[in-house]
């Protein structure tokens, strides 16, 4: 082989070696350069993509706040029977009437249970059986199927079964007229199919005097008065609707002001976060039987109805 044909060979490898060369250095820097400036790229989409949620975040904070002020403006300016209460209280101070002083004749006190049933009823019944007392429970029916047989005792010892609403949620009971009467027929309904009874008194959750109905309460009263249906508000309240007070507390709040009163209609609640109020009622039930011709009784047709906006009895 001559030297020139040697000396080509040698270049033609040399020339490949450096193709060879330059395709593995390509292949190494192309992608390593693609990838450093997809990932400067993924930094800084990600880096806009925070702020975005940032801003979204702040935007839905903002709608939030917004939506949040604007159920509050239109929401009722009572929504539960705590407020109910108070609403009542207020007018109560508020009010100019003299107080009636107590007749000289028997002190009739009602014992009148709102809520239930609930946990606590056959405590309730067991206490109230114990002493030889009846009393009124104003019931609600929607969410009370596991204490229908409570339902039942109530009705079988002898106590008054009142109604309290269906639901007891303000904003569906107070929305018209029509939601109301739809609200009373089906707990009639309900109590019917449960006890046999067809119950004939009405207490409206928060009281007649509440604020939060969008329809006027004299239209409901007049409802009411048309079926044959009689309403009780309450003229002494135990305050166990309005917080937690003690047991020393609500035995003051039933009892201390009884002497005023002929007929004495007293609020208290059966629920599941009322048990001080169970706690109490013994000592309310013998502080009322230590009383002076005054005996403790059920609402019944010839019960004078306790009213809001009324002279107190």
């Amino acid at each position: 082989m001559s030297d020139v044909t040697s000396s080509k060979r040698k270049r033609r490898v040399w020339v490949l070696k450096k193709l060879i060369v330059a395709s593995l250095l390509a292949a190494i820097l192309i992608p390593t350069t693609v990838s450093i400036y997809l990932g400067v790229r993924v930094s800084s989409l990600k880096e806009q993509v925070k702020a975005l949620e940032n801003e979204a975040a702040q935007l839905e904070t903002a709608v939030a706040e917004m939506q949040a002020k604007a159920a509050r403006d239109a929401e009722p300016e009572i929504l539960t029977e705590e407020d109910g209460i108070r609403a009542w209280e207020e007018q109560a101070e508020k009010s100019e009437e003299p107080r009636p002083a107590a007749p000289s004749t028997i002190r009739k006190v009602y014992l009148t249970f709102d809520d239930g049933p609930s946990i606590y009823t056959d405590e309730i019944l067991d206490i109230l059986k114990e002493y030889d007392v009846k009393a009124t429970f104003f019931v609600v029916g929607k969410g009370k199927e596991p204490y229908e047989e409570a339902c039942r005792r109530i009705v079988e010892e002898g106590h008054t079964l009142g109604m309290h609403s269906y639901s007891h949620v303000y904003q569906e009971i107070y929305a018209s007229r029509e939601a109301f009467i739809w609200d009373v027929n089906i707990l009639q309904d309900y109590l019917y199919k449960v006890t046999g009874v067809h119950p004939e008194i009405y207490r409206f959750p928060g009281g007649s005097s509440n604020r939060v109905s969008t329809v006027d309460m004299q239209e409901l009263k007049d409802y009411l008065n048309e079926i044959g249906i009689v309403w009780y508000d309450w003229n002494i309240s135990s305050g166990d609707a309005t917080g937690h007070p003690g047991y020393e507390q609500i035995v003051k709040n039933c009892t201390s002001d009884l002497e005023n009163y002929g007929e004495a209609v007293i609020l208290l609640h059966d629920a599941a976060d009322k048990k001080t109020t169970v706690q109490a009622l013994p000592k309310i039930i013998e502080t009322i039987l230590e009383m002076e011709d005054t005996v403790i009784v059920p609402i019944t047709d010839e019960t004078v109805p306790v009213q809001h906006g009324k002279t107190k009895s």
